[in-house]
């Protein structure tokens, strides 16, 4: 998988990620203890306002960024993005009243909504290999997994010696030292000439392109119950482990480390898997696994109680690999259902659709436990998993292939799109208009086919 590094291009961009991602984690800390500070027993509400201003941020700006910084060179909108960031970062220290947190994380979540999307579609122009595509993925992931790790240990050795003040200019630090690892990497430009679109157009493609999709439906109902998984993880291992085990502080690191696991044992076991195995049958059985896991869990406690603590930790572990065989591979999917030109809308779209899912299931794992109590909430999102598991099932039917052959019917015989693939060799039939290649959603390609 590290061999990947040893392209320039990619090396500096991971380095980039890396670093921007130590920063935001010094941030999570320091914004926690600046909002106890400020709000005192109210910090939890102020940090799951932040939270929801985040996922709002992330599900209604970042189409709206994409269609605004459609024209500008992807390198330029991930430099301004990361400046942006550290900016805000430099500002947060000086807070004296929530609704300042509030504005600052809007602005920062902002930048971020910009800045994901057209960096994760700037990865597959760096390595147009797939085999070398996916051990990126996979490290991707791993490298959020180890974040999470790393960032509150060394948060914690810092606050041993400094104020947590002082966090901050870390996360400065962190997007000053990403943007400069972008300004230093030549990226590729899009293939071609940029056609002119209006803003409406720019603002929809994405999500046009990603519905219009059968692979990338399925992908989306997967999204959703890998998001079922998730949020149980998150918003509930603290409530579990602090009432019902009656653990420490780090018991619930612990727990949150075995899910932390089992995503890199599945980061780093993809790559050797998905040369054998299509994305498919892959990302379905991940889905498939982390249903059974929480059907289990919400019978057992049912039927028996809570089970030993070593169980969970297991329990929590497989959520962690089968969570992250489901996403991890979804680049794989929006890099084969787009052209470059599209690419940043369509990574966009996916960045917006998936954190409505977060949206949608992070209140409600937090509701439900509170209201129904913990073994109901397994039971209830092991039936809505099943039921985004059997949508995707449907929207993503098992024939919808790769190359498909099709007719343009609406186009002139001189077309260059008929031209181009008539001269390649490809079956014509019916004047011309019907021949065979790889199939993705363009002004061309407008639906679908859905036979012959």
């Amino acid at each position: 998988m590290l061999s990947i590094l040893t392209n320039p291009g990619y090396a500096k961009l991971f380095m980039a990620q890396c670093l921007a991602l130590l920063g935001t984690g010094l941030l999570t800390v320091a914004l926690g203890l600046i909002a106890y500070d400020l709000a005192g027993e109210q910090a939890g509400i102020v940090l799951g306002t932040a939270l929801t201003i985040k996922m709002v941020a992330y599900v209604g700006i970042a189409p709206l960024a994409n269609a605004l910084f459609a024209r500008f060179q992807r390198k330029t909108v991930l430099i301004a993005a990361d400046l942006v960031r550290a900016l805000v970062a430099l500002a947060l220290p000086f807070v004296d009243a929530t609704w300042q947190i509030y504005a600052l994380i809007f602005v920062l979540q902002t930048a971020s909504a910009t800045f994901t999307p057209a960096f994760q579609a700037t990865i597959p122009d760096i390595l147009p290999d797939e085999a070398e595509y996916t051990k990126a993925l996979s490290l991707s992931r791993l490298a959020y997994d180890l974040e999470n790790i790393i960032s509150p240990t060394l948060a914690g050795l810092l606050l041993t010696i400094i104020t947590y003040h002082w966090l901050f200019v870390g996360t400065v630090a962190g997007f000053c030292c990403s943007m400069l690892l972008v300004m230093a990497t030549r990226l590729p430009g899009p293939d071609g000439e940029m056609k002119e679109r209006s803003f409406q157009d720019r603002l929809t493609r994405g999500a046009r392109i990603y519905l219009a999709t059968p692979r990338l439906r399925g992908l989306l109902a997967l999204n959703f119950a890998a998001t079922t998984a998730g949020a149980m993880v998150i918003v509930n291992t603290v409530v579990i482990v602090r009432t019902t085990y009656a653990g420490s502080e780090s018991d619930v690191a612990l727990a949150l480390a075995a899910f932390g696991l089992g995503s890199m044992i599945a980061a780093l076991s993809l790559p050797q898997m998905l040369e054998k195995v299509s994305d498919r049958p892959v990302m379905f059985a991940g889905a498939v696994g982390s249903t059974l896991v929480l059907a289990v869990m919400g019978i057992a406690i049912l039927w028996n109680g809570w089970m030993a603590w070593p169980v969970l930790l297991m329990a929590w572990l497989l959520l962690g690999l089968f969570y992250s065989i489901i996403l991890t591979p979804s680049g794989r999917l929006l890099r084969r259902s787009s052209h470059n030109q599209d690419r940043t809308a369509l990574f966009t779209a996916q960045f917006a659709l998936s954190h409505a899912c977060w949206l949608f299931s992070y209140p409600l794992a937090g509701w439900l436990g509170h209201s129904w109590g913990m073994a109901a909430t397994f039971v209830v999102f092991a039936v809505l998993s099943t039921i985004a598991l059997l949508a995707g099932f449907v929207l993503w039917p098992h024939s919808s292939g790769k190359v498909l052959e099709h007719s343009h019917d609406d186009l002139p015989l001189d077309h260059p799109h008929l031209q181009q693939h008539h001269s390649a060799g490809m079956e014509n039939e019916k004047n011309g208009r019907r021949h065979r290649h790889a199939f993705v959603i363009d002004d061309e390609h407008r639906a679908w086919p859905t036979h012959g």
